[in-house]
Formats: structure tokens, C-alpha cells, sequence
């Protein structure tokens, strides 16, 4: 085998390791986040503010958006007055996430993700299901991951399948 044989054996071997253990980094960190949704989802159902809050980071400048107009919070206090109402609206209220997409950065310490998630809330004395996507970014700080950006958005109900705007 020649010396460039050798080492074009070598980079493919090493590329190959490589792509492998990145694959497999990616799976646990997919399944770690989907852990911290999960833990999301039942402190949702317990309605338990403590809970939801030791999902995110507590900086100043983390960000939650949800569907209402006035529902666009910053830092922690924004964030647990809006957990806290959501709860005080409703009965009970549960959810569940799938299609759970994963990407991380280079670093490793920072990943984004996005899943249809459905949440069923009985609010006076009504039962709605809203069938809606979530989209994230965490971070890893200290071997947990904290949710820094979420978003829940619900489909436009006038925008008919197949075109990019709602209908007038």
C-alpha cells in the first residue's frame, strides 16, 4: 500500500469515527432535551410554576413567546406571572410532543429544536385542543439543559393548505 493509500485509508477511517460519534452525541442530546419537555409537560399538569421555572434559565434575557398578542415575556418574572396565569385559566391542562427535531452547535452547549406539540385545556368548564409547534433554543450549563427561547404558534386557520398566505 502506498504511503498516499495509507493515509486516504486513515482520513476515511477517522472521518467515519468521527460522523459516528457526532450521530450519537446528537441522539443523547435529543433525548436529553426531550427529557426537559417532558418534565415541562408534567409540571404543566400539576400546574406547578416551581417546576416549569427550573426548565428555563433564570437570565435576564430569556424569552418566551406564546399565541396571544400580549404574550411576549422577558426574564424570569415575565415568564412565572404568564405560567401562572395560564394556570389560573384553566382546569386542568396537559400536552404532548411530537416529531421532535434536534440541532446542536459546534460547541455542544447550545441546541435548537422544534416539535408539533398538542396541549388539551379544559378553561370554563370547555375542552380545547390546540394543535400547535414549539420551537426552543437551550443551553447546557453544567451538564443540564435550560430552555433561554421558546415559542408556541398555532397554524393560521384562514391560510389554506398548499398557499403561503391566509386567505382576505
Amino acid at each position: 500500500m502506498s504511503i498516499l493509500s495509507y493515509l486516504f485509508f486513515k482520513a476515511v477511517c477517522l472521518n467515519y469515527i468521527t460522523v459516528k460519534r457526532k450521530m450519537e452525541a446528537e441522539k443523547r442530546t435529543e433525548a436529553e432535551i426531550r427529557v426537559v419537555l417532558e418534565r415541562m409537560a408534567k409540571a404543566y399538569e400539576n400546574k406547578d410554576v416551581d417546576a416549569v421555572m427550573s426548565c428555563y434559565a433564570p437570565d435576564p434575557d430569556v424569552v418566551s413567546i406564546g399565541t396571544g398578542k400580549d404574550e411576549k415575556y422577558i426574564g424570569p418574572e415575565q415568564l412565572r406571572r404568564a405560567h401562572e396565569r395560564d394556570f389560573a385559566q384553566s382546569e386542568s391542562i396537559s400536552m404532548t410532543f411530537d416529531g421532535l427535531s434536534v440541532s446542536t452547535a459546534a460547541a455542544g452547549k447550545v441546541a435548537w429544536f422544534a416539535s408539533d406539540i398538542t396541549v388539551h385545556v379544559e378553561a370554563s368548564g370547555k375542552h380545547l385542543t390546540l394543535s400547535g409547534r414549539l420551537t426552543g433554543v437551550v443551553e447546557n450549563r453544567g451538564g443540564k439543559w435550560l430552555l433561554v427561547q421558546g415559542h408556541f404558534s398555532l397554524p393560521a386557520a384562514e391560510q389554506p393548505e398548499g398557499q403561503s398566505f391566509p386567505e382576505q
